[in-house]
């Protein structure tokens, strides 16, 4: 079957944040996407499916696993599921695809005339929260405010976007907090195109660093976040992880728009049948 690698929210080749997509045409059992996925070591990995006439409602099955869990939510690896099926002519480019997920609902994604896709995800607001001593200790940074959401993520704000920029954080200490992750955040510099700065941090879930260069699903709780900090709905987000890479996003009541761009930089055929 066809396995690609997309950079998702990225301009070129090797910014942004790669995403194995595996397109299927049957059903396969979860525990082999989860050996796929630990095999390609992405911090994520979408396997595609198209429904047909058996549910209405949307066009195409998504899921998506780390090397360790299936998650519930992941922005990127949408990205690169839809940019690779309009790179393959799967679907029409002026036509939305609808992708069904297990516990996010339907998912839908659009492409501009420019190639450049957006999508429509659930708001995630961190509600206020006193984090755990551990959490500023794990950072080596003093939290100005923070609070937890429906994904067990953390969003803790710090002094500054030279501060995002220059962690080093513990990631065995942060693997040891009660969180799916933990989004670290401040405003922009005021010379700076864009609005917010933030890093993400996975220890429980991604291997490596535990960094995740470019988190679309955090950005679910970041345009919440900064839409009332900074009194607008429309924001350009900046992750500073080593790759980096900008997100748009636009609040919408409960929704978030989540927008970028793709690039395919490997597309290949998948050997091992499940």
């Amino acid at each position: 079957m066809r396995i690609l690698v997309v950079d998702a929210f990225a301009a070129s080749p090797f910014s942004g944040n790669p995403a194995g997509v595996c397109l299927l045409e049957e059903p396969v059992p979860p525990e082999w996407m989860q050996r796929v996925a630990t095999e390609m070591r992405h911090s994520e990995t979408a396997f595609v499916r198209p429904l047909g006439s058996e549910n209405p409602g949307a066009d195409f099955e998504l899921r998506w696993f780390t090397p360790k869990v299936e998650v519930a939510l992941c922005g990127h690896a949408t990205l690169a599921s839809a940019h690779a099926l309009y790179e393959a002519g799967a679907v029409a480019p002026d036509r939305p695809i609808r992708f069904q997920t297990l516990r996010s609902g339907v998912l839908t994604v659009t492409r501009d005339s420019g190639g450049g896709l957006s999508m429509d995800f659930p708001a995630q607001p961190a509600e206020p929260a006193e984090p755990p001593e551990e959490l500023a200790e794990a950072l080596g940074a003093r939290i100005a405010g923070a609070g937890k959401n429906a994904q067990n993520d953390w969003l803790v704000e710090v002094d500054g976007e030279s501060v995002v920029r220059g962690l080093t954080p513990d990631i065995a200490a942060l693997g040891r907090i009660d969180a799916r992750g933990v989004i670290v955040t401040a405003e922009g510099a005021p010379d700076g195109r864009h609005d917010f700065v933030s890093r993400f941090f996975g220890a429980r879930t991604l291997e490596g660093d535990g960094e995740d260069p470019v988190t679309g699903s955090a950005h679910c709780a970041l345009a919440p976040f900064w839409a009332a900090r900074l009194g607008r709905n429309e924001l350009l987000g900046y992750q500073a992880s080593a790759r980096g890479g900008y997100v748009r996003v636009v609040l919408r009541g409960d929704r978030v728009v989540l927008s970028g761009t793709a690039v395919t930089v490997l597309d290949g055929a998948l050997r091992i049948a499940p």
